[in-house]
Formats: C-alpha cells, structure tokens, sequence
C-alpha cells in the first residue's frame, strides 16, 4: 500500500471507529433505532469507500507489479477469492 493510501485509509479507519462508538453510545442511551440504524449505514458506507480506496491502490500497485514478476495467475486467484468474498 502507497503512503498516500495508508494515511487516508487510517484517517478513514479512526472516523470509523468514532462513529462505532457513537453508535454504541446511542444503544446504550436507548436512542431511537431508526437514528441509530441511520448511523450504522454510515459506518457502512465509510468502509465501503475505504475497501474501495484499498482495492484501488492495490489494483495500481500490488497486481500490477505481481503481473510484472510473472505471478499473474497467483495474483487472479486473490482477485477472484475477494470478490467471492464481497458477494457473499
């Protein structure tokens, strides 16, 4: 992972875990679960633009200097096991 993608995905991953503990903290005061449900599709959200952002960088970076090493079908077989993954 470039440095430019560690730092946003880490910024990501702290906004995250603040959100959690929001969450969490509306469970415990007895919010309203609409209010909270509306909360928890944001953390959704936010992990979806930083798997997004990590899929990307790893697209750019990582397979792409695996396909240079020759490692082509090493590297489809994680492309295809994460997409599985995603879609289950």
């Amino acid at each position: 992972m470039d440095a430019g993608t560690r730092a946003d995905v880490l910024k990501r991953l702290n906004y995250i875990d603040g959100h959690l503990q929001g969450v969490r903290k509306m469970i415990e005061e007895e919010q309203y679960c609409v209010d909270v449900m509306k909360q928890t599709f944001a953390v959704r959200r936010a992990i979806e633009k930083m798997e997004a952002q990590m899929l990307e960088g790893h697209l750019h970076h990582c397979v792409l200097d695996a396909v240079q090493r020759g490692e082509t079908d090493e590297v489809l077989g994680e492309l295809v096991e994460l997409y599985r993954l995603a879609n289950k």
